[in-house]
């Protein structure tokens, strides 16, 4: 996270925030808050990439492979 930006707060339930903040620990984010804004943040980016992975043009490419190897 960048900066000051406004936060909002997230409850865990109590044994998932207990194995967070030993993995926040071992892994030397300061704060379980930083080690779930890492994470989600990594989540979130990598679902993003994958909706803009396949373009149109990929798609017609994949399909055009299968076709030749005799998938379709």
């Amino acid at each position: 996270m960048k900066g000051k930006e406004e936060r909002k707060a997230v409850s865990l339930p109590a044994e998932l925030y207990g194995r967070t903040e030993e993995r926040a620990k071992t892994t030397g984010f300061g704060s379980v808050d930083e080690y779930v804004a890492f994470v989600l943040e990594e989540v979130l980016r990598d679902e993003e990439q994958e909706e803009k992975t396949y373009t149109k043009e990929d798609e017609a490419e994949v399909k055009r492979r299968l076709k030749d190897l005799g998938y379709l």
